[in-house]
């Protein structure tokens, strides 16, 4: 059975699943910010995936990507795999804007995240689930 590690589960809300990956929406209100979580046990770099699994995660995160840059035009899309901190595989996906705090540079530790309040949290999550909705074998979070 899946388990995530429990810093993403602190720092994100589910928004729903594709075949292999959880996708997330991350707290912070700074940034339109999605995370990609391959739901396999054990795995901490992308060259641990299977030649099958690492396909389907470029499929993955491409859509997601995709379905960014169509609803937030953002100037760039950041897509990152760090784990210094979280060693679980995710991808995060980051829109961003020349007028966000952090332009140009990366949005690690630039400044201190900002919280969504719990409504407007859920109110970003059904609206990922509507954006996402259309791509195949999408399932959204209850």
């Amino acid at each position: 059975m899946f388990q995530l590690h429990e810093r993403l589960a602190q720092d994100s809300v589910l928004v729903g699943e594709l075949p292999l990956c959880q996708i997330r929406l991350a707290k912070d209100a700074r940034y339109p910010w999605l995370i990609l979580v391959p739901k396999q046990n054990g795995t901490r770099e992308l060259h641990q995936l299977t030649a099958d699994a690492q396909q389907q995660l470029m499929k993955e995160s491409c859509s997601v990507a995709a379905i960014m840059e169509q609803h937030l035009t953002p100037d760039k899309i950041n897509v990152a795999s760090l784990g210094n901190v979280v060693e679980q595989l995710h991808l995060h996906h980051v829109a961003r804007f020349q007028q966000d705090d952090a332009w140009p540079g990366p949005i690690w530790g630039a400044h201190p995240g900002v919280l969504e309040s719990e409504q407007q949290l859920q109110d970003k999550r059904r609206q990922w689930q509507q954006w996402l909705a259309p791509l195949e074998r999408f399932k959204p979070a209850p």
